[in-house]
């Protein structure tokens, strides 16, 4: 059964994009981020998801409840610049059900 999920992003301009990811591709944040070409290729998702960048670094907005962040991604936060207490890594963030209504803000570029 297919389901998508609206989502808001604003990036890295301050443009809101309410849109419709799909959970059912087993697609990341960051991959939405990129196929919807909200960021200029090439600075976002650079690693290719790995948790080794940051460059796809973003703020969560709402209260939605996410994974907990793993080690990597704990250990990659640590040594980015602009982090905050609500930065997570888009690449980290599967697109599920439970996904509906995620606002997040995109990182500036480091």
């Amino acid at each position: 059964m297919e389901q998508d999920v609206n989502i808001k992003i604003i990036d890295r301009e301050g443009v809101a994009h309410e849109i419709l990811a799909p959970t059912d591709m087993a697609m990341n944040l960051m991959e939405v981020v990129r196929s919807y070409e909200l960021a200029p290729e090439g600075t976002i998702g650079i690693c290719g998801g790995m948790a080794m960048c940051a460059s796809c670094q973003c703020y969560v907005l709402s209260d939605t409840v996410l994974p907990e962040k793993q080690d990597d991604e704990e250990a990659m936060l640590s040594e980015a610049f602009y982090v905050k207490d609500n930065s997570r890594l888009g690449c980290q963030i599967q697109i599920t059900p439970e996904m509906e209504g995620l606002e997040v803000e995109l990182a500036p570029e480091s």
